[in-house]
């Protein structure tokens, strides 16, 4: 029986014929909605592997990979907000960055025009444009489904320029008085076309006049998992602005499961409830400079019974923009201001006694690995807690410690960034994640994600 000073969690990995467990210290433009659509739709989430035939090891190199690629666009974005706040003169709110995120970890299938075509699309809270490969085509990525073709829908619509829509893009031009944009993404990848309406369905629910980007030169890397983007993000091209669903919610299954045979879930509208057990809120916190993020605020981490002295500074906005933390469906791990896990990584370390810690994880992409015993099925980890603003979240192991039986290792699931902070999907992983925009909150509820 486990002493007062250790609670019992389990990961299953079914990777080989060894079964793992770790033992968790205790201390350580105006849309048109009809009334079916009003109470809102769910939409089932594929992680962007799925299908690939990946080995457990492959989809970890993969997803680290997306994952860095991810934080290098974030960064990206930070930097180029902070650059021209300082350059704004009157006011930051008028300040609008030409750099967004961009790609993600989870697919959401979506139907367009009338009649309807299914496409796959990343699922993006880091960013707001809707958008879809067009035809007629200057340059477009390849994909699995047949490109959006505008002239055989009844109900596309391009959108003028005098729309405030076309004015809320960052970078937009006049053609023949329609709404031509421009979105970047970090790493030099592109969409360019034309802004539209069109009827998007999502699972049951057709909503008409949903504003997106037809885009017909397209280019980058990073894309080639959907035929778009759809962005949930805070700022007015989002879905979620343009529906005026001030609640959305997802589902994030682990990625210890097979991502073949699970799904995720993403809800939006009213059943995107909060009454959950065991639910936990914390305030959502606003940055003018880069308003389409979610951040948070967290106050500090502890491993085990030890809280790390972290400056309190450390994970605060600054007035340029620049720092705080975002929670991030597309990134997959978390990634901490680099002192901060310093700190975590070196005070983690000291507490796992009996492992014996890698000098080189490099084939894992993380920073801090541990050789797993071979005569043992469960090891003894430090309990993770981290202090959001009234709202202490003490994760279960399967979210910070991803587990390779294949390879005998087993690594921390977090990394180190400069400036922002981003709390990632593994962290989020079978928890429900209920972002509301009215009462400006998040909330998490455990939840058995692939059970929904």
């Amino acid at each position: 029986m486990a002493s007062s000073n250790f609670a019992y969690f389990s990961l299953f990995l079914f990777l080989s014929s060894i079964l793992f467990a770790f033992q968790v210290s205790s201390t350580s433009r105006h849309v048109v909605i009809n009334n079916h659509s009003k109470k809102g739709f769910k939409v089932s989430l594929k992680h962007v592997d799925s299908g690939g035939n990946f080995t457990k090891s492959e989809r970890l190199q993969r997803a680290m990979a997306r994952g860095r690629s991810r934080l290098q666009r974030l960064s990206l974005v930070a930097n180029s907000f902070a650059s021209l706040s300082s350059k704004d003169d009157d006011s930051n709110n008028n300040v609008k960055s030409t750099i967004h995120a961009g790609n993600g970890e989870f697919l959401m299938q979506i139907s367009i025009g009338s009649p309807s075509e299914s496409y796959n699309a990343i699922m993006d809270t880091g960013s707001d444009l809707v958008w879809t490969q067009c035809k007629p085509c200057k340059e477009c990525f390849d994909q699995s489904t047949p490109i959006f073709d505008p002239s055989k829908s009844s109900t596309f619509e391009k959108i003028s320029c005098s729309n405030k829509l076309c004015e809320a893009l960052p970078m937009s031009s006049c053609g023949d008085s329609n709404c031509e944009y421009m979105y970047t993404y970090g790493d030099y990848s592109s969409s360019e076309g034309f802004l539209a309406s069109e009827t998007f369905t999502f699972g049951e629910v057709s909503i008409p006049n949903v504003a997106f980007g037809c885009g017909n030169d397209n280019e980058g890397s990073g894309f080639s998992q959907g035929a778009g983007l759809v962005g949930l993000g805070r700022g007015p091209l989002s879905l979620v602005s343009q529906l005026h669903m001030s609640r959305f919610s997802y589902c994030l299954t682990s990625i210890n499961e097979d991502a073949d045979s699970t799904s995720s879930t993403l809800l939006m509208g009213s059943i995107a409830h909060d009454d959950y057990n065991n639910i936990i809120t914390t305030p959502l916190v606003k940055n003018p400079t880069q308003p389409s993020f979610y951040y948070l605020s967290l106050q500090g981490i502890s491993v085990g019974d030890t809280q790390l002295p972290i400056n309190k500074s450390t994970f605060s906005l600054n007035k340029d923009g620049t720092g705080g933390m975002i929670i991030d469906s597309g990134t997959t791990i978390t990634y901490l201001e680099e002192s901060a896990f310093s700190l975590l990584k070196k005070v983690f370390s000291s507490k796992v006694n009996m492992l014996i810690s890698l000098d080189d994880s490099s084939s894992t992409g993380l920073d801090l690995c541990f050789k797993l015993p071979s005569n043992t099925n469960h090891i003894e980890i430090p309990k993770l807690i981290f202090h959001f603003e009234g709202a202490d979240m003490d994760l279960p192991a399967d979210n910070y410690m991803i587990a390779d039986s294949s390879m005998g290792i087993a690594c921390l699931a977090m990394g180190s960034s400069r400036g922002m902070s981003i709390f990632g999907n593994v962290q989020q992983q079978n928890m429900m994640v209920i972002h509301d925009l009215d009462e400006e909150t998040l909330s998490f509820a455990p939840t058995q994600c692939d059970k929904l």
